[in-house]
């Protein structure tokens, strides 16, 4: 058998703190420090402990190059069985079972041409059951008097720059109707109304506007290239439409992908758990726009992208951007037709990929997004400082 260390890998020393009575009680702190070594690699779900042998013996290995096992006879056998099953050391011809799923996963970020460290910021990133709202609530963070006595005051909206002349004043040309009063109507959407569903005509509208291609070019018989509403680094658009689908006239409710070149739909397999339940968890307990008649998860497929930007550190800030720039569409587009519209980065990637049937190395949610009828009444607060949506009384 011959062995190789994973293709990423971040070493992190970690200090652990935990109750001392014994030292209290003898006139210590009361507090026991220990310290350890943690693995980190993206094609983990976790990260792994690691003891001192192991820490040195993966210092050993090479990413690259296979090394015999024999040459490793110094080495304890279970120090190195302990790293094959982690998945930290991949061997050439894994067995069936846990090591081989490691194998498996090792090799498909190596063809994803990742650059290193965004590749773990992508996986360290991602939650699994978390509720941001009921955690910002508990911690008084829930509005803007609580963030201020709870955190001290922000840093100031506009820092104080210049000091070399006297600041030249611009002329406002603002227009009171067109597109100037639609990006003054623009703001983010809290209050939804769950009785009222979205026309389809609307959705397909949306969907046109925002994910669909206004064209393409084929370069070759196997590469295409495609026109959009919203700019994408190196032209490549590799963050497409994934939609769960609750209120919509003449759309059953269920999971969907969004085709941007036939401009259709294409169901998905039917989830397991309520479309409200898994809603909730998509958007880590923000009510306020899970019932929104549809949300969009935008996710990028990452391949089309480091395909050209190999090993790049600017790849993954340009899918980060085009994410951004997708979600400022859907937001102009939203206003122009009457709607209400939302994004958040606060999901919880993982239960979403695993609803939507998507590998996070492949294929990942970058966030959510979603569009539709606004209720009449505001009961969850709303940033409308000019009042252009609702009356300002109702502030």
């Amino acid at each position: 058998m011959r062995v190789r260390r994973c293709a990423v890998l971040y070493l992190e020393p970690r200090e652990r703190v935990e109750f001392d009575l014994a030292g209290l009680l003898s006139g210590g702190s009361g507090a026991r420090r220990s310290r350890e070594w943690v693995a980190h690699a993206p094609h983990l779900e976790q990260p792994v402990a690691l003891g001192t042998a192991e820490r040195d013996l993966l210092a050993e290995l090479s990413p690259e190059t296979w090394t015999p096992e024999e040459t490793l006879a110094g080495w304890s056998e279970g120090t190195l069985d302990a790293l094959l099953d982690a998945g930290l050391v991949i061997a050439e011809t894994a067995a069936e079972g846990q090591r081989r799923i490691h194998a498996q996963r090792d090799v498909r970020l190596r063809a994803g041409h990742w650059w290193a460290p965004a590749a773990m910021l992508h996986r360290a990133a991602r939650w699994s059951g978390q509720d941001a709202a009921a955690a910002t609530e508990a911690a008084g963070l829930s509005t803007a008097v609580g963030l201020r006595e709870n955190l001290g005051p922000p840093p100031p909206a506009v820092p104080a720059r210049g000091g070399h002349g006297p600041r030249l004043a611009l002329a406002r040309t603002i227009e009171p109707e067109g597109f100037d009063a639609l990006l003054r109507r623009r703001t983010t959407c809290r209050n939804f109304d769950p009785r009222r569903a979205l026309p389809q005509e609307s959705l397909a509208r949306m969907l046109e506007r925002v994910f669909a291609a206004h064209g393409s070019w084929q370069a070759d018989e196997d590469t295409v290239f495609l026109k959009k509403g919203s700019p994408s680094g190196g032209g490549l658009h590799p963050t497409g439409a994934y939609l769960l689908v609750q209120r919509v006239e003449g759309v059953a409710p269920g999971l969907y992908h969004y085709h941007p070149l036939d401009h259709a739909l294409e169901p998905l397999a039917v989830p397991a758990e309520p479309l409200d339940g898994l809603a909730a968890r998509m958007v880590a307990g923000q009510h306020w726009f899970a019932n929104a008649p549809l949300l969009v998860v935008m996710a990028t497929r990452f391949a089309r992208c480091f395909w050209k930007y190999r090993q790049h550190p600017k790849a993954y800030r340009a899918v980060v951007m085009d994410a951004g720039h997708l979600s400022q569409t859907l937001y102009l587009a939203a206003t122009d037709l009457g709607l209400g519209a939302f994004v958040t980065c606060a999901i919880n990637e993982a239960d979403i990929e695993q609803a939507f049937g998507l590998d996070p190395l492949e294929e990942g949610a970058m966030a959510v997004c979603g569009f539709g009828w606004r209720a009449e009444e505001m009961r969850n607060a709303e940033f409308d400082p000019g009042g252009r949506v609702w009356p300002r009384q109702a502030v």
